[in-house]
């Protein structure tokens, strides 16, 4: 499984972790189980219950137990259940399409979670510096979500160092734990940094915030967060929630937040433009229309029209003509005080300053910082129109006699074509992004962090789907060294692919 098909394994997924550990009561469990289920059917959402497991035989010391001063032993010892309890409640959670969530606190309890087939442990937020656990819960082969709450951001990377490089899957949840939680300590920016810090794993909110409280799951999916966690429980005559425990009613009102909260963020992050709100803006700019008379073939300067609204749907704009106003022919007749409509463009300085200006934007959103002293090129190898299909930024940092730094950026959906070099020898280095490398006929996927060795004569292209900028660590560059399998982009003399540009 690829690192980004690992995190996505828990995008859109909410736990709901059985209140007070349901009791210990088998049917009080299930009767949880049914109303988390009912939710996923209302919502049509991924959920996941969350049981805890102890063997509380050698969990707690033989001097401790049945000790009532001490806080939390009455607790585990009068919701004791055996293997075939959890056996049942698991098959109950299975048997409804729930994902089934488990924290184990001792190493027994691991052993336990892979007999009964969980599909994800869980470590807790007191379990997060404790090593021989870890060590047990990484070789379980398991996907696992750890919390976070309480740990110093150097106990984070501790943690998320040891167990991205062990497990198959690995989520990170932010938590602050404080029962229930005020509002002036969720710190919930934490959240942002830890998606910058660790971009290799899916970070989350569970939270313990009061169970009315949806502003902080609306807040953490707007943070970034991919999968939410909150305590549930079902309360009866007999039973009542704590302070931090959503009952079934609550967690409808949550997951109505959450999803709405999902709808305002959007899909992704890229910015679609109705066009309602493009209509709407037109309503208000000024259109082109012409001072004097102008014959079709002229060249159309600034003193020959001028700007007003309203601007008819078609009509060129005063933000169009003031950009690239010298690149503008009339394709037709006008006269006086007629708006400019249909022209001809020579637009090959827009396309590259559309290509360089997203190539910057990459760099920006991958905060990679190349400084001033570089050179850019922007490779078109079929023409700078269709650059954005066929084509790269290359930007050469270091090219001396016996090594040579350049960095590649492909744009979402480019692709560089066949190629070898005969002197020089190259190693690629993702640093941001997903990258498609042909190389002498094997397809290799990378993603940020993979390196990819290309020997003098190996034939290789490579593809971006959503874009990428990868370092290319190589002996000497020599622009005469690339030799093209396109007979068409071999017969052309290296400048003639290129556009050599000075700077951003």
């Amino acid at each position: 499984m690829m690192k980004s098909e690992a995190k996505a394994m828990f995008d859109g997924l909410h736990i709901f972790e059985m209140a007070n550990n349901h009791q210990g009561d088998v049917d009080h469990g299930i009767a949880i189980i049914d109303a988390a289920a009912e939710l996923k059917r209302r919502h049509d959402v991924t959920v996941a219950v969350k049981l805890q497991f102890r063997e509380l035989d050698s969990f707690i010391h033989p001097a401790a137990k049945g000790r009532a001063d001490i806080k939390h032993i009455g607790r585990f010892e009068s919701t004791r259940l055996d293997a075939e309890d959890f056996r049942t409640l698991l098959k109950a959670i299975h048997d409804r399409d729930l994902v089934s969530v488990v924290t184990p606190f001792d190493e027994p309890s691991v052993e336990l979670c892979k007999a009964l087939g969980v599909n994800i442990i869980k470590v807790a937020s007191c379990s997060a510096t404790d090593w021989p656990l870890l060590e047990a819960i990484a070789a379980a082969g398991k996907p696992v979500i750890a919390s976070t709450g309480g740990l110093s951001i150097y106990q984070i990377d501790n943690l998320v160092t040891f167990l991205s490089k062990r497990v198959k899957a690995l989520a990170v949840m932010h938590c602050v734990s404080l029962y229930p939680t005020p509002p002036e300590q969720h710190h919930m920016d934490f959240m942002t940094r830890m998606a910058k810090r660790y971009p290799y794993v899916a970070v989350g909110y569970s939270g313990h915030e009061p169970p009315d409280n949806t502003d902080v799951a609306m807040v953490a999916i707007a943070k970034g967060a991919r999968l939410l966690e909150r305590h549930f429980g079902v309360p009866t005559e007999t039973i009542t929630l704590n302070g931090y425990s959503m009952n079934p009613h609550q967690a409808d009102a949550w997951l109505d937040a959450v999803k709405r909260a999902r709808a305002i963020c959007g899909v992704g992050e890229d910015k679609p433009v109705s066009q309602a709100e493009s209509q709407s803006l037109l309503e208000l700019q000024r259109g082109v229309f012409a001072r004097r008379p102008i014959r079709n073939g002229e060249a159309i300067e600034r003193g020959d029209v001028y700007y007003a609204m309203p601007c008819e749907p078609g009509q060129l704009t005063s933000g169009q003509f003031g950009q690239y106003r010298t690149h503008y022919v009339a394709s037709r007749d006008y006269g006086v005080d007629e708006a400019v409509f249909e022209v001809h463009q020579n637009d090959g300085l827009s396309r590259l300053r559309g290509i360089l200006h997203d190539a910057k934007g990459q760099l920006y959103e991958a905060g990679i910082a190349l400084g001033d002293d570089i050179s850019i090129e922007v490779s078109h190898h079929y023409g700078l129109e269709r650059c954005r299909e066929v084509g790269c930024v290359l930007v050469n940092s270091i090219n001396r006699d016996e090594y040579c730094n350049k960095f590649l950026i492909m744009l979402p959906g480019q692709r560089h074509p066949q190629h070898k070099h005969e002197k020089k020898e190259e190693t690629f280095h993702v640093l941001w992004g997903d990258l498609e490398v042909d190389l002498d006929g094997d397809i290799i996927h990378l993603e940020a962090g993979d390196k990819l060795l290309v020997e003098r004569g190996q034939l290789h292209a490579f593809r971006s789907e959503k874009g990428c900028i990868f370092a290319e660590v190589s002996t000497k560059s020599i622009r005469s060294d690339s030799y093209y399998a396109d007979p068409a982009i071999a017969a052309m003399d290296p400048l003639e692919r290129k556009t050599i540009v000075e700077g951003w």
